[in-house]
Parts: C-alpha cells; structure tokens; sequence
C-alpha cells in the first residue's frame, strides 16, 4: 500500500479550509459530518458557505493567510482555485505542522479522501490512491446497498450497552453475543424497523446470558487452499473469523491469517521435510485441550483438508474426546497446480480416471502402485513425490508408450514464486534439478487414448522426447522463460 487507511478523532479539533467556492463548499460538507470546528479562510464566499457561516456552523475568516491560521489543526483542505495560491498557501500549512489535502493536486497531498459510506457510527473509507475514483464510487455504490440505512442506529445500541455486557458476561460469551446481535434475530429486527424489539431482545440476552449460543469448544478443519489468499472458501474465512485459536501449517499463505479476528491466537504448528517442529502428537493433545478449554479452534490445513492432510488422526482423538468438529473442505493441490497450468485433469474421450496419490510414505519416498499400474486413459496427481521422481521416471520409462505419458510439474503453485514445466516422462529427474525443485511441488502425470479426438489439443508442448518446456509465472507478472 502507498496509503494507509486511519480513522481521525475530530471531536472538538480544528478543520481549515482555505477558498470559498464550490471546491471547498464540497469539503466543507463532508466535514460538517464530523464533530470538528470547522474553519473557512477567504475574502468571498459562495451563498452556501456565507449561510453556514451566518448560522454559525462554521467559523469565517477573511484577510491574509497566515502560518498561525494552521496551528492545532487536525486537518487542511486548500480549494482556492488557483494552482500558484495553493501552493503558497500548502507551503505555509507544512511550515506549522499540518496534515493537507490540496485538492486536485495529489502531489501536495499528504492524505487522499476516501469515498464514504456513512452509517454513523459504522463507516466504511474506500480508497484507489487517485488511481480510479469511479472505481470507488462504484464500490461504494455496493456497500451502501449491502448495508441496511438504519444499521448505525444498531451500531449505536451496541455501543451503549457494551459497559453493561462487560459487566455480565465474559470474553467468549461477549463475542458470541455481538455475533449473535448482527448476524441474527436483533438485526433482522432492527432492519425491518423494529428498533424497540431488537433493544428488548438484546437486553434480556444480556441480563440472562441466555440467547441460544453454544457455550463448549469446537474444532474446524479447515482447508486454506494451494496457496493465494483468495482461494479459501468463504466458510473457510468464517471460521477463520469465529476462531479463539488457530493452529496453522507451513505452507499457509500468511496473508490468509489477516481474515482472522485479530485477537485470535495464532500457533504455528508448521512441519518441514525432515524436521517436524511439532509432532503430530502434541497438535491433536493441544487442540484437543484448547477445544476441552471451550476455545473454538480452527486448525488451518494447505490444500484440502481431507487429502494427504493427516486429518484423520486429529479427527478420531475429537470423537473420543466428545469435542464437536467439522471439515471445511479446500481447494486441493492437485486442482490448484493444474488450474495455474491451464490445464484440465481429466479429458473427453482422452482421460477418465483421475487418481490422488502420494510419493511420500512414512517408510519414505517410494513409487506408488497407481504409478505402477498407470494405463491410457489416466491422470495421476503427484502429491509429495520429488523424493520419489527419479523411481517415478525409471519405471515409467521401461512402459510400452511411454513416450505419450506428459509430464507437468508446479512448484508453489498459486504463488509469486510458482513455477511450472512440462517434459517427457525421461526428462523428469533432470527437469526438477535443473530449476531446483525439492519439494512443494505437483507433478501431474497424463495418459492419453490415442484415438482421442482432442489428443493433438490436449497435449503437452514438447517438440522432442527430451525437451524441456518451462514457463515461471507470478500472479501479477505472467512471463515465460526457457
């Protein structure tokens, strides 16, 4: 980010504005918004400025500008309309220390106003750095109408029944309540017009503690996806949002814990090839009691949760512990490399089984038998199996038609740093040494039919047996390299 989003206090604290036409009439507006003490600096003024200031809504001064004008001031907006006096007047504002925006002139800018979504005392700022404000307006446009017009109304309740929730309930029942308050019964009230019912109902659950919450801990399963933030479910960042503790893998994208409560506990649990930090043993116990506690835990797993993921042991030790427990399925590695390849894992007529598989056991890296017995017509998904390629590639090779098994490998998939090559079923071993590939990858192995209608389509970019074809992408800098 260029800019950073803050919200000022302006209760009681002085706003210059400098110019007295509809520039700065359109400033003044957005201030008289706030509880600020809002002063006009000009010689003339436009009739709607002249008449705030006849009212006594904002103050009026006229006369030289002065570097003292802009002592304690909380913000400056300069809109004379003349490029020369907003500079000269910019230069005097920094010289006391203030914070300005000169409007349209973005390099004398130290803040940029935001579009506003004003639900007082809900407010929502968006902004594009200057870069798109019709962009903006539009996403505002969204946000008014996702947000019911009475909701700051709501808001306020809330905030003055806090003291007394504080009083009676504690941390976790506080949480569940404020959840239960805008995501239920009160706000659906509320938004109908009936404020008087939704206060009573808030009340009572205050007072009684009573509003149909679960009290006991539980534990989620949830799949985070093969790597960018973006691809978690929005189940998925619900959790993530109701969550006390997070237990979390390393090969999750860190920027997936910012959807989280910022509150919530963040436990690093990651297990690198070799040198496991912490034993699948102390997880499951220390979920287990962190559940046992009544903390609602989510344990953050890469991909799918389901798939190579070890859940199941962590799910047996919740049953016998008689913790509640569901799975919030992923996006699984297999579907994440082959989407950043443009490629599909199965095929019309070329390819109809599809098959999961791991390289890695826990004896060791190994062929798998679904490698073994792979025929036309299928497509493996490597998971874990650069330890396992130079077997992979020995065995597959001794085949009848080897030379029609494609191979593609992602490295990092859904990432900055993900790489993808295709090559020959030979060139495996070579392909993954060449870019340094030792782990965190997919191989993606197909068979095709031959007499498939979409063979000369679907295959692989090779143009010899030995060959290699590889292209590095960045989510936000497409380039290829040979």
């Amino acid at each position: 980010m260029k800019t950073f989003p803050m919200f000022f206090q302006m209760a009681g604290r002085k706003v210059v504005i400098v110019g007295g036409g509809e520039q700065a009439a359109q400033k003044t507006r957005l201030m008289l918004k706030t509880d600020a003490h809002i002063v006009v600096i000009s010689d003339v003024l436009d009739d709607e400025l002249a008449a705030l200031a006849v009212s006594g809504r904002v103050a009026h001064k006229s006369g030289r500008v002065q570097e003292g004008d802009f002592a304690d001031t909380v913000l400056v907006f300069i809109a004379t309309g003349c490029p020369g006096a907003d500079s000269a007047v910019y230069a005097l504002a920094k010289a006391a220390g203030a914070t300005v925006n000169v409007v349209d002139q973005p390099n004398l800018c130290d803040v940029i106003t935001p579009s506003i979504v004003d639900r007082d005392p809900v407010v929502v700022a968006i902004g594009t750095e200057g870069t798109a404000p019709v962009l903006a307006r539009q996403i505002k446009t969204q946000v008014e109408q996702l947000l019911e017009p009475n909701l700051g109304d709501l808001a306020a309740l809330a905030g003055r029944l806090r003291a007394s929730a504080a009083a009676r309930l504690g941390p976790r029942l506080r949480r569940d309540l404020w959840r239960w308050v805008f995501g239920d019964a009160p706000r659906r009230s509320h938004a109908r017009g009936a404020a008087r019912d939704a206060a009573q109902m808030i009340k009572l659950a205050i007072e009684t503690g009573d509003f149909g919450h679960d009290t006991g801990g539980s534990v989620a399963l949830v799949g985070a996806g093969p790597g960018a933030k973006d691809l978690i479910t929005l189940r998925g960042v619900q959790r993530l949002q109701e969550a006390d503790v997070i237990y979390y893998d390393r090969l999750v994208d860190p920027e997936i814990l910012e959807l989280a409560r910022r509150d919530a506990e963040r436990i690093y649990v990651g297990k690198r090839p070799g040198c496991h930090s912490w034993p699948q043993e102390k997880i499951t116990q220390t979920m287990v009691a962190a559940a046992k506690n009544g903390a609602r835990v989510v344990r953050l797993k890469c991909g799918d949760p389901a798939i190579f993921a070890r859940s199941l042991e962590e799910m047996q030790a919740l049953r016998d512990a008689d913790i509640p427990f569901e799975i919030v399925p992923g996006v699984t590695a297999a579907c994440g490399a082959a989407a950043a390849a443009s490629q599909t894992l199965t095929e019309r007529d070329a390819i109809d089984t599809l098959i999961l598989t791991t390289g890695h056991l826990a004896s060791g890296h190994s062929v798998p038998d679904a490698v073994k017995n792979l025929s036309p017509g299928s497509c493996i998904a490597l998971y874990m199996a650069v330890g396992a390629a130079d077997g992979v590639s020995a065995h597959l090779s001794e085949k009848p038609g080897a030379a029609d098994i494609g191979v593609t490998i992602v490295a990092n998939a859904q990432s900055e740093t993900q790489v993808i090559a295709t090559c020959d079923i030979q060139s495996l071993p070579a392909t993954l040494a060449h870019h340094g590939i030792k782990n965190t990858a997919t191989i993606i192995l197909k068979w095709r039919r031959k007499d498939a209608h979409n063979q000369q389509v679907s295959k692989p970019d090779i143009s010899e047996p030995n060959e290699t074809s590889v292209s590095v992408h960045s989510l936000f800098d497409a380039r290829t390299s040979a």
